[in-house]
Parts: structure tokens; C-alpha cells; sequence
């Protein structure tokens, strides 16, 4: 049988850039192993040492997931697409979130009734659509990329409340996908620059802004006072924290994600269907799938990806249309390809299964391996082998003897590079680490420092003997605080 295994953005650095791979197989797992026989590199990311399927990593054949048929024996028939769908962070009508009685919705001025004119003539809206819009509740968590097409068509289509919480400030690197910032905010805070642009598109709309990072601490209480909870993360703990609070909640989590060229978009309400963790139980191993810093993102694609959860977000609030529930939407700028997958809610998920065990939040940058957990009793915690760009700097203006080893791609080498680096990108730093001097010192860069610290943990797995150091920040920090000559991308 001839089957496509379709390669995701985030693991084609481990099959040569290959999008599609097609095999001779009869079961899926078969169709893996001659595609991991054609890419090596690729099986430490789908399976684990035990040989057993990585939970962050899902398989459907065509539009079905293996789990819920018989698992790496499905079968595939000729022509079968066999697609893998790595975390990168049916239809169900629902009732309107809210059943106030019509009287208890608030009234619509003259001024609203013009301004939302178009709204009214729709039957699936009208007016009582309109006033439910108007009593509606909405929290955006983020003012990014995914939060600004939200937060701007919402309130161009009248929810009555916004929230956002977010406490980074605007970079001119944001301005060209985060459309509800502009070149004047450059410095300002996010929540402050998106408050004001949700004014300017419509200034009956009450907007609470919370400077806060979305925390353990922070989040319930944040959340309790909306009907809805928009997802508009870019990292797996912030992702997690979410969906958990809103499961506990019993509120729906509009969730997008972006990488590169492609998106992702679906509704986790575990009240009504799948949650985050029933797709994804565990996040991927730190560094595998860049931020849109490291891995870059296609300008226009938080807008569409945006776009669909406003819409799924305004169809929550009406009561109307088949809202993204148990349904994974997937989204190819590139090949300009729609994709959708069938979830189903996991009976042994451990938030909304049948017999959960997690019933509070957690520490979730443990949980996603961004902070190893704490040294037994007696036990030395190790000292992180990190070093600052001014740190940097003086050993090279001491002429010290180490080698500059740069993680990044090509095509970011030619954006930017340092003095005297040598090139190995992240997918080969394993099979070229022979081009790497044990005796001498290592200092180990990219972009921000994230791949830098993948490469240098697959290089100790890996048994590389010699001393690795990951620089803090790296490039970007160099450009910030060492040579402004470097370009900063």
C-alpha cells in the first residue's frame, strides 16, 4: 500500500526539510518505521527509549486518531494520508453560554443599533444576539499575535467586556503580525497600547487590562470573572495553566496556536468535550518546538488563526453554529491547506477523565521541564553552565582558548553571526559533534538561548564528554548588551 506520512513544520529539521514522505506499508506503524529507517534522527521524537509512542506527538490516519482505533496496527489503505500532529502549545452546538432571560440583558442605545445594523438583519443574531454579545464576559490571555485580531474583531462586534492580561511591552520585532499595536507604542505595554486601539474601534466596550504574568498564584481568581477564556499563549506552561484552570472553572478555552506556517484552532470545554491534555497529556521536551522568537512566524498567520477563534469565541456567546468541540482545526499558510481532526474526550485524562487526579494547579514550568524539580534532601543542586554576552566578550578579549559552536540555520547565520563561530544547526549538532573539540571549552548559542540549551542536553545524551556552555539570551543579548552592530532580528 502507498502511504503519505505528512512531516509538521516543527520535526522537519529531522527529516531533511521533507514535508511528505511516502512508504510502502500496511499498518501505521510500519509506515513510522520505514520513514524513521529514512530519517533517523526522527525516532527519538516519536518514540520513546521503550519504543512506545510519545504522547505529544498524535497520528491520525486521514482524519481519524490511532488511539481510538488500534493504535500503531491501524491499518491504511492505498493512498492513506498518515499526518503527525505535535503539540505546538465533530462539530457540537451549544447553547448560549449564558440563559439570562431577555429581560435581563442590557438594552441596546440607538448609537448601537446603528453601529451594529448588519448584525441585527442576521436571523442566527438579531436582537437579542446583539444584547447577549453586549452582556458577554471575554479574557484574553495575551496581546500578541493571536490577541490582537481577537480582542479587535470582538470588539468591533460589541462583547460588552474585555479582560487582557499580559505584562511584556511592545518590540518593533511584534509589529508585523501584533496588527493592535502600532510604531508609536514601540516600549509601552502591550496592555496599555491594546487598551487604547479597543477604544478606538469601539468605545462602548468596557476593557479591564491585568499586568500580571498568568500564574498558579493569579489564575483562578483572573479567570473567575469571565464566560469565556481566549488562548492566546505562546508557551507550553502558560498553554497548560490555562486549559486547567478553565477546566476547573467549567469554562471554554479558545484555543490558537501558531509556528512558522502553520496554525491550530479548536474549543476545549471539558464540560462538553476534549480538553487540552485529552489531545496532549504531556508537553514536548524544552526546545523542541521553538517560539515564534526562535522559529519565526509568517505575519499574516496569527491573523487568520485569530480570526477563527473570534469566531468561535462570538458563536459561543450566541448559542449557534457547529463550535470547534472535539474538532482540531489545522491550517497551512503555505500550501493554503485546511485540515480538520477528530478529538474525543480521553477517559483516563487526568484533569476530566473518569477518575481525575489533578484537582489544583501545579507548577507548570516544572511540568514542561523548564525548572528541574527540586534536589532530593543532601543532594547538590548542579550549577546551570550558562554565560553572559559581556562574560562572553572578555574571554574573547582575553584571547581565551574555547570554540564558538552556532545552533541556528543558515539563513539566520546570514541575518546576523559573531566572530570566529563555526556553524552546526540544532538537527546536526548530534551527528557533528565530532566537529566539536572535548578538550576545549564549548560556548553554545542561537537566537535566544533555547535551542542552544536543546543542543547541548542531546549532546550530553549523546555522551559528549567536554564542557558546554549555553549562552544567556544569545545572539539577541550580544546585539543588546555587547556589538549594537550585529543586527537584531
Amino acid at each position: 500500500m502507498s502511504v503519505s506520512v505528512l512531516i509538521p513544520t516543527a520535526l522537519r529539521r529531522f527529516s531533511s526539510n521533507q514535508s511528505e514522505i511516502a512508504v510502502e506499508a500496511q499498518t501505521v506503524g510500519t509506515a513510522l518505521e520505514l520513514v524513521i529507517t529514512l530519517c533517523p534522527d526522527l525516532r527519538k521524537h516519536l518514540f520513546n527509549e521503550q519504543g512506545v509512542l510519545r504522547s505529544f506527538v498524535n497520528v491520525y490516519v486521514n482524519d481519524e486518531d490511532i488511539r481510538h482505533q488500534s493504535g500503531l496496527d491501524t491499518p491504511v489503505t492505498d493512498g492513506a494520508t498518515v499526518m503527525l500532529v505535535p503539540s505546538i502549545a465533530g462539530g457540537v452546538v451549544v447553547e448560549a453560554l449564558k440563559q439570562e432571560a431577555e429581560e435581563d440583558l442590557p438594552e441596546l442605545t440607538n448609537q448601537e443599533l446603528n453601529r451594529y445594523s448588519r448584525h441585527l438583519i442576521l436571523p442566527e443574531v438579531g436582537l437579542t444576539g446583539q444584547r447577549r454579545l453586549k452582556n458577554a464576559r471575554v479574557l484574553l490571555v495575551g496581546a500578541g499575535g493571536l490577541g490582537a485580531p481577537v480582542s479587535l474583531y470582538l470588539a468591533a462586534a460589541g462583547v460588552g467586556h474585555l479582560g487582557v492580561v499580559d505584562f511584556d511591552v511592545v518590540d518593533e520585532s511584534n509589529l508585523h503580525r501584533q496588527v493592535i499595536h502600532g510604531t508609536r507604542d514601540v516600549g509601552r505595554l502591550k496592555i496599555a497600547s491594546a487598551a487604547d486601539r479597543i477604544y478606538d474601534v469601539n468605545p462602548r466596550v468596557n476593557v479591564e487590562t491585568h499586568e500580571a504574568r498568568l500564574t498558579s498564584q493569579n489564575a483562578l481568581e483572573i479567570l473567575a470573572d469571565y464566560d469565556i477564556i481566549v488562548d492566546g499563549t505562546d508557551n507550553f506552561p502558560t498553554r497548560y495553566l490555562v486549559n486547567d484552570a478553565c477546566a476547573l472553572l467549567g469554562k471554554p478555552n479558545v484555543y490558537g496556536s501558531v509556528f512558522r506556517f502553520e496554525g491550530q484552532a479548536s474549543v476545549f470545554w471539558a464540560k462538553e468535550g476534549a480538553c487540552y491534555r485529552c489531545l496532549y497529556s504531556e508537553p514536548p521536551p524544552p526546545g523542541l518546538v521553538p517560539s515564534c522568537a526562535e522559529g519565526g512566524v509568517l505575519g499574516v498567520l496569527p491573523g487568520i488563526i485569530g480570526c477563527i477563534q473570534a469566531n468561535e469565541t462570538l458563536k459561543l456567546i450566541l448559542g449557534g453554529g457547529d463550535v470547534l468541540i472535539n474538532r482540531l482545526l489545522l491550517f497551512d499558510a503555505w500550501k493554503l491547506r485546511f485540515r480538520e481532526m477528530k478529538l474525543r474526550k480521553n477517559p483516563e485524562c487526568p484533569l476530566c477523565g473518569e477518575n481525575p487526579t489533578i484537582h489544583e494547579l501545579i507548577d507548570y514550568e516544572q511540568f514542561c521541564g523548564l525548572r528541574p524539580a527540586e534536589p532530593a534532601e543532601g543532594e547538590p543542586e548542579a550549577p546551570p553552565q550558562e554565560i553572559t554576552a559581556n562574560e562572553l566578550n572578555e574571554w574573547m578579549n582575553a584571547r581565551r582558548d574555547f570554540q564558538l559552536i552556532d545552533v541556528r540555520e543558515p539563513h539566520e547565520y546570514a541575518i546576523a553571526n559573531l566572530p570566529y563561530e563555526k556553524l552546526i544547526p540544532l538537527g546536526q549538532i548530534v551527528n557533528r559533534s565530532s566537529e566539536i573539540d572535548p578538550a576545549r571549552d564549548a560556548v553554545i548559542f542561537c537566537k535566544a538561548g533555547g535551542r542552544s540549551a536543546q543542543a547541548i542536553m542531546e549532546l550530553r545524551a549523546a555522551g559528549f564528554a567536554g564542557r558546554l556552555v549555553n549562552l544567556q539570551g544569545g545572539i539577541s543579548a550580544w546585539s543588546d548588551q555587547v556589538d549594537h552592530g550585529v543586527p537584531r532580528y
